[in-house]
């Protein structure tokens, strides 16, 4: 007997929802010399972050001329660094074209929605009724994170009771909790709220992020190492402030 005929049923795959957080390179002009150095300086700072990492580029706030952007070109310098570009979001539609040309996926723009305007109407409107508000959500692990796994909150806050070991990476759409030491890699507000904020009982981190602002363990180092703190971002600079015990 032989199980051909069961195999040969099964489907080869299927569709399911996923959701994967990927961090956003905005770009502001291209040229493809500075481009690369100014790319360089940031795997300097930071060379284990960057290896083999997934990202877009956005265009929300590019300025350069439309000529200019050879996508060809960066996804080249890109790939000679080891970092995969996977899309485009944001950009008018010749840019749009350009990346298609280039075999990106088109991402819709960040915050932004086309609408049609809406018909003129002279009736008084309505007062809204709020909706209740529930609660905000959150994810709790509660396990110890180890190096080489990803811990994604997509939606709100992450909480992990436990440590978060070298190598491992946390990632949240609001703030992360860390209750032990934070070791690896913690990026919150990864969606673009600035306001978020990491909290740990000791910070011991390779890097944390917040809304695409980061500091390595070297400049982590310089206040509240091995500590508990939290961090927080002014100004465009994160901040670091120990956290009151009672």
């Amino acid at each position: 007997m032989t199980d051909a005929p069961q195999a040969a049923e099964k489907p080869a795959f299927q569709l399911k929802s996923s959701t994967v957080s990927l961090m956003a390179l905005e770009l502001a002009y291209f040229d493809d010399d500075s481009f690369e150095a100014a790319l360089r300086e940031k795997i300097r700072q930071a060379p284990g972050f960057f290896k083999d990492m997934p990202i877009i580029v956005s265009l929300d706030h590019y300025e350069g001329p439309t000529g200019e952007l050879d996508f060809f070109k960066l996804l080249g310098i890109c790939r000679r660094h080891n970092i995969h570009v996977v899309g485009v979001r944001g950009g008018n539609d010749d840019q749009r074209r350009l990346a298609r040309h280039a075999a990106l996926a088109i991402l819709p723009d960040s915050g932004r929605q086309d609408r049609e305007p809406a018909a003129p109407d002279t009736a008084e409107p309505e007062a809204a009724t709020p909706a209740p508000a529930g609660p905000a959500p959150f994810r709790v692990i509660s396990q110890p994170v180890r190096s080489g796994q990803q811990i994604v909150a997509p939606d709100g806050d992450l909480i992990i009771l436990a440590p978060v070991q070298a190598g491992a990476e946390v990632l949240a759409a609001g703030n992360i909790h860390v209750y032990g030491p934070l070791r690896g890699r913690a990026l919150a507000g990864v969606h673009g709220l600035e306001s978020a904020r990491v909290f740990c009982q000791s910070l011991e981190a390779e890097l944390v992020s917040i809304a695409g602002h980061y500091k390595i363990s070297e400049d982590l180092q310089e206040s509240g190492w091995k500590t508990a703190v939290q961090v927080q971002l002014r100004d465009d600079l994160l901040v670091v402030t120990p956290l009151e015990r009672s």
